[in-house]
């Protein structure tokens, strides 16, 4: 009797049901489930991928909401008083005060498990010259910096409720710091920046390599920007004193400008305050009038409005999904998303960031390994393709030599095979295991990759710079196949299916040992595509097997400030760490990376760097968590899963460290206030905090001491009695 349905949420709907993935048919089951009645579907912003699956398999009309408003992550504990160390050592550097707090600084940042992500020294800092002094600062300043700004979400987004002005502050600040030619705008970093004699990247590299001056720069910088759109934001709103003056004192500020007096624009003040004063006004005021801009669309909401009209059968107004940040025209929230031109990827600004990225990953490679990777296990995701214009697709056309070559109307349907001499160094071999809604959606640039690999593996080149054909011979030989067919290197799930159902084990507990979830994995994820013949997907394991064998390195891509490794299953899900290991006859785990480009300045960080950047600003975060428990019992459910998925990442790759469940139990166990918190506001996900913590012990992921695993037995009991008892009542 329902006049329509309303959708919040994702999988176990319409579009994963049995049946073609387009172009429905009486015989599939959302067109015979869903018949002529309407299907609304609240879908976030940013996730324009499994939005348009929504929409082709269950005839959705998707409205758009906002992710939750962002902050920077901030320090705490800790990595408080460690930054106030580092303030305190620029001022005394050169006195005899230096040395001590030098030593106090590597002393603490080995207490905040610093030394993981920063090389200390092991003796006394007064063996230090000035210089050395000044590098062990200058790398902890860097990783705090980088840990304190980075974006989190601060609890979770209301439907029809959007961040106020201040609340957008953040969101403004990254929006500022990305150059925009397109638009012909500059970003706010780069403009800082020159106005004192530096480009943006040498300050970035500077930083990057823990130069003191650098790094603190580049905090200046970043606090400048963010005091700059302070300004910004309160003239906007009237809480700027030079809006009151000009509202009453209108007629004389008229007057001053007509003879050529102007009073400087806030935004410039807080810049010549802060130390910028030749700051180039013309640039500035133009990018700031783009960001005033965007503070309306940010705080703009058609989320409510836009379902109502929906449920009167009005028109809802189209809109791009996608990571608001890279694109501000995906704003204001309350639109029918829709994605992109699949043909339209890579852009020559995809390509362009893909090489930066690339190039420093096979360099870390290089000079952590002594050798060149040989072959890379590249994952790709449909959602941060779009997000992205296609640079984790420019990346796997990078690492083979390989160039998208778009025609007259912007489409890419031809590559160009780079020479060696252009590309500096050999063709790396690449397998691609393909998310099946990037199956779903690019099936295109499924076809241009296992094109470009074929190109590499036929290219006469000598076997020691092509490790595509040196390793696409080897197979052909083995298995007594054409070369074409050893060359495939392009995987995804069977037509109709997705993941690879490690994500459910881990989350359901139902797995005893690894390498059941390695099976799966196998099971699941090793349908190979075939450019040749594009309508049909078979299973090449042995193909796929035999390429993994060869594979140096693991890589996956980090493309919204918003969803991170633990925030969702699906990163592990598709992590192929442990499973290379058990494959390789060495028994050697390959060396693992994430490429992060939420900022400007993108990252290449090994994956046990990432996660402990990730744990350091949600999960262990007093900001993080108190915003999701401020959410109720939702909140609660969500620190349970990210707990549950860094068991994930344990089970797949081991890269969680030690320190992660210590201070987890330490935060939610050992707090006799938080966790009564925990036990009122969700008794049921507290347990399931318990519940991972115990298993993460229990699977010998965390080392502890038996009077922790007493006490949690002792909870876990407990928190049974309480919910049978509520059960009861």
């Amino acid at each position: 009797g329902a006049d329509a349905v309303l959708h919040f949420g994702t999988h176990g709907s319409l579009e994963f049901m049995p049946g073609k993935q387009m172009g429905m048919s009486e015989t599939c089951y959302p067109d015979s489930l869903i018949g002529a009645l309407p299907n609304l579907y609240y879908y976030a912003a940013n996730n324009p991928s499994e939005a348009t699956i929504a929409k082709r398999r269950g005839y959705a009309e998707t409205i758009s909401y906002l992710t939750p408003p962002a902050e920077n992550a901030g320090l705490y504990k800790g990595l408080k008083e460690l930054g106030e160390l580092v303030g305190s050592y620029q001022q005394l550097r050169e006195s005899s005060r230096g040395v001590q707090i030098v030593n106090a600084v590597i002393e603490t940042a080995r207490q905040c498990n610093l030394d993981k992500d920063v090389e200390l020294p092991e003796g006394d800092a007064s063996e230090l010259d000035l210089d050395g002094r000044d590098g062990v600062v200058g790398a902890v300043y860097r990783q705090l910096m980088e840990i304190e700004s980075r974006l989190l979400p601060c609890g979770l987004h209301t439907i029809g409720k959007p961040p106020t002005a201040e609340e957008a502050i953040a969101t403004l600040v990254n929006i500022a710091a990305l150059e925009r030619e397109e638009d012909g705008l500059r970003s706010l970093p780069a403009l800082l920046a020159e106005s004192k004699g530096r480009t943006i990247a040498d300050v970035y590299q500077g930083n990057d390599d823990g130069v003191l001056a650098d790094v603190e720069l580049n905090r200046v910088i970043t606090e400048t920007s963010r005091s700059a759109i302070g300004a910004m934001v309160k003239a906007v709103t009237g809480n700027d004193g030079r809006v009151t003056l000009r509202r009453n004192f209108g007629w004389f500020f008229n007057l001053l400008e007509q003879f050529g007096f102007k009073l400087p624009s806030p935004w410039l003040s807080a810049c010549r305050t802060a130390g910028f004063p030749d700051v180039d006004q013309a640039e500035l005021d133009k990018l700031f009038g783009y960001l005033q801009f965007c503070l309306e669309q940010v705080c703009a909401d058609l989320e409510m409005q836009s379902l109502l009209k929906a449920l009167d059968g009005e028109y809802v107004l189209p809109g791009p999904g996608g990571d608001p940040i890279r694109n501000p025209n995906v704003l204001p929230s309350g639109k029918n998303l829709h994605a992109l031109d699949p043909q339209a990827i890579p852009t020559r600004a995809a390509v362009a960031a893909a090489k930066v990225v690339v190039d420093r990953l096979i360099e870390r490679q290089k000079e952590e390994q002594g050798a060149w990777p040989e072959t890379i296990a590249c994952v790709l995701w449909g959602t941060d393709n779009i997000k992205t214009y296609g640079e984790s697709l420019a990346q796997i056309l990078w690492f083979i030599g390989v160039k998208p070559v778009p025609d007259s109307l912007g489409r890419v349907n031809k590559l160009e095979l780079l020479s060696l001499e252009e590309l500096g160094r050999p063709r790396i071999d690449v397998v691609v295991n393909c998310s099946g809604v990037f199956r779903d959606l690019f099936i295109n640039q499924m076809a241009l990759i296992d094109q470009g690999v074929k190109m590499a593996a036929e290219a006469d080149e000598p076997l020691e710079m092509n490790f595509v054909r040196k390793h696409a011979q080897e197979q052909a030989a083995k298995e007594g196949i054409s070369l074409r067919d050893a060359a495939t290197r392009v995987f995804s799930n069977a037509s109709g299916s997705y993941s690879s159902n490690v994500n459910l084990a881990v989350e359901n507990s139902t797995w005893e040992e690894e390498n059941e979830l390695q099976e799966m994995y196998l099971s699941r994820k090793t349908f190979a595509f075939n450019a040749d013949n594009p309508g049909e997907m078979n299973q090449k394991r042995e193909v796929f097997e035999s390429v993994m064998k060869t594979a140096d390195v693991t890589f996956q891509n980090l493309d919204s400030a918003e969803i991170s490794l633990t925030d969702v299953s699906h990163y592990f899900d598709s992590d192929p760490t442990k499973l290379i290991q058990g494959l390789r006859d060495d028994g050697k785990a390959p060396s693992s990376y994430i490429a992060d480009t939420t900022t400007a300045n993108a990252q290449v960080r090994s994956l046990s760097e990432t996660i402990r950047l990730d744990s350091r600003t949600k999960l262990l975060n007093p900001k993080w968590y108190e915003g999701m428990l401020n959410s109720g019992y939702e909140g609660v459910r969500e620190v349970a899963k990210r707990l549950n998925f860094t068991l994930g990442w344990s089970a797949t790759s081991g890269a969680v460290d030690n320190f992660v469940y210590e201070e987890a139990n330490d935060t939610f166990i050992n707090d006799p206030e938080m966790r009564k918190r925990l036990m009122e506001l969700n008794p049921h996900s507290f347990r399931r905090i318990v519940g991972t913590l115990l298993e993460v012990n229990g699977r010998g992921y965390w080392e502890t001491s038996d009077e922790n695993i007493q006490q949690l037995q002792e909870i876990y009991q407990e928190i049974e009695d309480r919910i049978e008892g509520v059960s009861e009542g």
